[in-house]
C-alpha cells in the first residue's frame, strides 16, 4: 500500500539524522545509502532467477535484520555486504564503508543500539520497493535523491560538491536535447560524474534509453554514483573511478585515443587549481590542447572544457557548469575562448543565479556545445536568468517557473529584452570575444527617478503614470479613474484619496473584467484537465501527468495580457509539490480505491508507563483520509452539522469571554471574587465552597450575587462542552459512516474538483489580487512622493522651528 513519498522521505532523513550524533553527514551519508541500496535488491530482486541482480543467502536485507540487538552487529553487517558485493561484482562499493568503526559509531552497546536502529528505519514496511518504477515515478530514485540533496547541505561548503542540484540537471538535459536519443547505441558521458546525478538526469530525458559513461576521482563519491545508478535501473552504466579525468582518462577507443560520445554533461571543481597534476599538458596523449593552447596553471576550467570538447563525437552536443570568469578573462583563457568560438562549438550560455551550488556560492553558467553544424553557426545565443530563484535556507533554488522558462527560450530561441538573445558573431568579434553576458543583456532595472519639479510645485508626472502601461492596457479607463489632468502640462492629480486605491481598482468594471477572463481561461483549463486527471488510473506515471497538465496551463495562459504564465504554472507547480504528488502516487500506485479509506492518526505517549508507545488520537481531529480529507468531506457532505458546532464552539467562545470579563471586573485584591482566585485562576471547586460559605450571611450578599452568577456560567460551559462533545461524536460516527460508502465518481469528484481544481483557482487568482495590490501599491508610492511641495515642507518646518523655539525659551533656553 503506497503512502506519501513526502512523508517516507522526510521520516527515513529525520530517523537518520537523529542516529547520525557527532558523525559529520558528509560520512554518514555513506552508511545510510548503502543500507537504502540493500534494502531495494532485496525487495527488487531476492528469491529469483535470472536478475541483473543476485542476491545470495547471507547477503539480504533480512539477513542485516537478523543482526539487530547483536554484539558483533558491526561485523555481521560487514559479512553481509561483503557477500553481497562479491555476488554482483561491487566489491570496493558498497563494501567499502566500515559498520564496525568504533571511532564514527561508537563502542560496545552504543554501537549496538545505533545499528540496530538504523537497520530498523529501513526495515519499515511502507519501505517496500517491489514495485518501484524507474520509468516515470522513480520512488527509489527521488529518495535516493532526497538524502543526497539533505546530505550535501548539511555537509558545508567543503563537502557538499558531489551533488548538483536536480534543477541545474534537468536544464541541461534539456538543452542539449537528450530527448532525441535513440536508445543504447547512443551514449551519454560526465568526466567528472560526482554522485551521477547529471547522467541521470540525461537518462530520465530518453524514453528509449541510452548508455551512461562516468569518471570520478574521488572513491568515495564515485561509490554513491554507482548506487545512485543502480537504485535508478542502470546497473549496465560504466562507472570507473579513482583516477583524475584530465591526468588518466580512463574511458579510451581501442587505439588509445579518447572515446567519444554523443552527450556529455559535466559540473567540474571551479577554478581547479591542481588540475595539472599526473600528467604534463604539454605533451598530452590525448591531443585536447592542440589548436587552443593549454589552460593557465592555477586554474583548470578551459582544461575540463577542452576534455569536453575532444570527448564529444562530430555530431556530439554537451553541456558544462563553469564560473562567470571563463567568460571574459583574458590572455591565454581568451585565446582559448576566441578559437572556440572562431569554430562554432559554442552554441549558447545560460546565466545562473549565485549561490545554487553546494561546493560555492558565486554565481556559474551552463556552456552549450554543439559540434554539429558548428562551421556555420552565426553567433552564441545567451540567456541571463541571474534573477529567477527563490531563497531556500541558505541557499538559492531554481523554481519550476524559473527551469521551465529557461527551456521554453532556449528550445525556440526567443529574444526576450533584458532576459535573452542571440548575439552575431560579428558583434561578439567587435567586443573582441568576451562573452561577459552584461555586455549583450542589459538586465538593470530601470531607475526610479524623483521629479525635482514636482517635489517643488506639486503634482505626479505623466512619465510615471505612463510606465504602468501594461495595466492601462487592460484597463484603459482605470487610468481615467484614479488621475487627473493638472494644471501643469506634463503632470496629474489623484482623483481619490489613496486610501480608496485598491477598492478603486479592485472594484472598477475593467478590472472586474479581467478577473471574469483570467477566470473563464481557468474554466476551460479546468474542464479539459479534470476530465483528463479523473481517466488516470495505476497504469500512468506522475511525472508524465504534470508534463501534461504543466504545458496545458502554460498553453491557456500564453495571451492573457498583465498576468505572466509562468507565474500562473508556479501557481500549479508549487501545490503538486505540496499536495498532488503524494496524492498521485498513491492513486498510481493503488488506485482510486484509496479515496474510500480512512485511519486513525496517533502520536507517541511522551509520559508514564506507556512512554514511546504509539497511541491513537481520539475524536474527530484524529481521523485523516489517505486522499480525502476528513474536512473535505464534512464540508461536501456534513454542512449543517459542521454549521451546528461552529454555533457551539462560538457560544462556548461567548462564555469564555463573560467569565474572563466577570473576573477581571471583580478579581482584584478587594474585588468579589478574589477569595476564589488561586494563581490568577477559578476552580470550580473554589467557587461552590465559598459560595456554601457566606450563603446565609447577608454581609456577603454583593460577593455571593457574583459568585453563584459565576457560578452558572460554569454550569453554562460545562452544557456546551458536552453539547460539542456529543456533535463530534455523532459527525464522526456519519464520517466514519461516509467513507466506505462512496463511490468511485464521488471519490474522484471531490479529489479532482472539490480538492485539486479548487485550491489551484485560489492560487491563480491570488495572482491576480497581487496585480492589483501592486499597482495600487505603485500609484500611492507617487501620490505620498509628491503629496507636499518643498515650499510647504519648508513652512512646515518652520512652524515646528518657531514652536520649539518658545518652548526653549519659556524653560530658559536662549540662542
Amino acid at each position: 500500500m503506497a503512502i506519501k513519498k513526502s512523508q517516507l522521505y522526510s521520516s527515513i532523513w529525520q530517523g537518520c539524522d537523529e542516529l547520525r550524533g557527532g558523525m559529520d553527514a558528509s560520512q554518514y551519508k555513506d552508511y545510510v545509502l548503502v543500507l537504502l541500496f540493500v534494502r531495494y535488491v532485496s525487495d527488487k530482486y531476492a528469491g529469483k532467477k535470472d536478475e541483473l541482480v543476485d542476491v545470495p543467502n547471507g547477503g539480504s536485507f533480512a539477513d542485516l535484520v537478523k543482526l539487530k540487538g547483536k554484539p558483533n552487529i558491526g561485523e555481521g553487517i560487514n559479512t553481509v555486504l561483503s557477500t553481497l558485493a562479491e555476488a554482483n561484482g561491487l566489491k570496493g562499493v558498497i563494501d567499502e564503508v566500515d559498520f564496525n568503526d568504533e571511532d564514527k559509531l561508537g563502542k560496545g552497546k552504543e554501537m549496538q543500539d545505533r545499528l540496530s536502529n538504523l537497520i530498523a528505519i529501513f526495515e519499515n514496511p511502507e519501505l517496500d520497493f517491489s514495485k518501484n518504477r524507474a520509468e516515470g515515478d522513480d520512488l527509489l530514485g527521488d529518495a535516493y535523491e532526497y538524502l543526497m540533496k539533505h546530505f550535501a547541505v548539511e555537509s558545508g561548503k567543503s563537502k557538499g560538491q558531489f551533488y548538483t542540484p536536480a534543477e541545474v540537471s534537468r536544464i541541461m538535459a534539456k538543452v542539449i536535447d537528450a530527448k532525441d536519443a535513440k536508445g543504447r547505441t547512443h551514449t551519454v558521458y560526465d568526466p567528472t560524474c560526482g554522485s551521477g546525478s547529471l547522467l541521470l538526469k540525461v537518462a530520465a530525458e530518453t524514453p528509449r534509453g541510452i548508455a551512461i559513461y562516468g569518471q570520478e576521482k574521488e572513491n568515495a563519491t564515485a561509490t554513491l554514483a554507482i548506487l545512485n545508478i543502480w537504485l535508478h535501473g542502470e546497473p549496465t552504466a560504466e562507472i570507473k573511478k579513482g583516477q583524475s579525468t584530465l591526468s588518466n582518462p580512463l574511458f579510451l577507443d581501442g587505439h588509445g585515443a579518447l572515446k567519444t560520445f554523443d552527450y556529455v554533461v559535466a559540473n567540474p571543481p571551479f577554478s581547479y587549481k591542481a588540475w595539472r597534476n599526473g600528467f604534463d599538458p604539454e605533451h598530452d596523449l590525448h591531443e585536447r590542447f592542440d589548436g587552443f593552447g593549454i589552460p593557465p596553471q592555477k586554474n583548470g576550467d578551459y582544461a575540463f572544457l577542452l576534455h569536453i570538447v575532444k570527448s564529444l563525437k562530430s555530431t556530439g552536443k554537451g553541456a558544462v557548469i563553469l564560473p562567470h570568469g571563463v567568460l571574459f578573462r583574458g590572455n591565454t583563457e581568451g585565446d582559448i575562448r576566441t578559437s572556440l568560438i572562431q569554430r562554432g562549438y559554442i552554441k549558447g550560455i545560460i546565466g545562473l543565479p549565485a549561490n545554487l551550488f553546494y561546493g560555492t556560492g558565486i554565481p556559474a553558467c551552463i556552456i552549450v556545445i554543439d559540434k554539429e553544424s558548428a562551421d556555420k553557426r552565426k553567433g552564441i545565443f545567451l540567456i541571463d536568468a541571474s534573477k529567477g530563484y527563490v531563497k531556500d535556507g541558505n541557499k538559492n533554488r531554481l523554481r519550476e517557473q524559473d527551469i521551465r522558462k529557461i527551456v521554453d527560450v532556449w528550445n525556440e530561441q526567443f529574444d526576450i529584452p533584458k532576459y535573452s538573445r542571440f548575439v552575431s558573431n560579428k558583434e561578439i568579434k567587435k567586443n573582441e570575444y568576451n562573452l561577459n553576458i552584461p555586455r549583450y543583456i542589459d538586465t538593470q532595472e530601470v531607475e526610479d527617478i524623483q521629479n525635482i519639479e514636482a517635489h517643488l510645485k506639486a503634482g505626479i508626472p505623466n512619465v510615471d503614470i505612463d510606465a504602468l502601461a501594461a495595466y492601462w492596457q487592460v484597463c484603459p479607463s482605470l487610468k481615467k479613474t484614479l488621475f487627473k489632468s493638472s494644471s501643469r502640462t506634463g503632470y496629474s492629480e489623484l482623483s481619490v484619496v489613496p486610501e480608496e486605491v485598491r477598492k478603486t481598482i479592485f472594484s472598477h468594471a475593467e478590472f472586474i473584467k479581467f478577473r471574469a477572463s483570467v477566470l473563464e481561461t481557468y474554466a476551460e483549463w479546468r474542464k479539459a484537465t479534470a476530465t483528463y486527471l479523473k481517466d488516470i488510473g495505476t497504469t500512468n506515471h506522475p511525472k508524465a501527468i504534470i508534463q501534461k497538465i504543466g504545458d496545458g496551463i502554460l498553453t491557456a495562459y500564453e495571451n492573457v495580457h498583465l498576468l505572466n504564465k509562468y507565474d500562473i504554472y508556479q501557481c500549479l507547480m508549487t501545490y503538486w509539490e505540496e499536495t498532488m504528488q503524494d496524492d498521485m502516487h498513491i492513486i498510481t500506485t493503488d488506485g482510486w480505491g484509496v479515496g474510500n479509506e480512512v485511519i486513525r492518526l496517533q502520536v507517541e505517549s511522551k509520559s508514564g508507563k506507556n512512554k514511546g508507545k504509539k497511541k491513537d488520537v481520539e475524536g474527530l481531529y484524529g481521523l485523516e483520509g489517505r486522499l480525502i480529507a476528513t474536512t473535505l468531506l464534512i464540508k461536501s457532505y456534513f454542512v449543517s452539522e459542521q454549521t451546528e458546532l461552529k454555533k457551539l464552539n462560538i457560544k462556548l467562545e461567548q462564555i469564555t469571554s463573560q467569565m474572563d470579563e466577570l473576573k477581571d471586573e471583580h478579581g482584584g485584591e478587594e474585588g468579589l471574587l478574589s477569595e476564589v482566585i488561586d494563581n490568577d485562576k477559578i476552580a470550580k471547586g473554589n467557587v461552590q465552597s465559598r459560595i456554601k460559605e457566606i450563603k446565609t450571611d447577608v454581609d456577603y450578599a454583593d460577593e455571593l450575587k457574583v459568585l453563584e452568577q459565576y457560578a452558572a456560567f460554569f454550569d453554562k460551559e460545562a452544557e456546551t462542552k458536552k453539547q460539542i462533545k456529543d456533535s463530534e461524536q455523532d459527525l464522526e460516527q456519519k464520517v466514519l459512516a461516509k467513507y466506505p460508502v462512496l463511490t468511485p465518481k464521488d471519490v474522484k469528484s471531490l479529489v479532482v474538483e472539490s480538492k485539486w481544481m479548487e485550491e489551484i483557482e485560489v492560487r491563480v487568482m491570488n495572482e491576480v489580487n497581487r496585480l492589483s495590490q501592486r499597482l495600487a501599491g505603485r500609484v500611492k508610492e507617487l501620490a505620498e512622493r509628491y503629496r507636499e511641495t518643498l515650499s510647504q515642507i519648508e513652512q512646515e518646518v518652520e512652524k515646528v522651528t518657531t514652536k520649539t523655539s518658545e518652548h526653549l525659551k519659556k524653560m530658559g533656553f536662549n540662542f
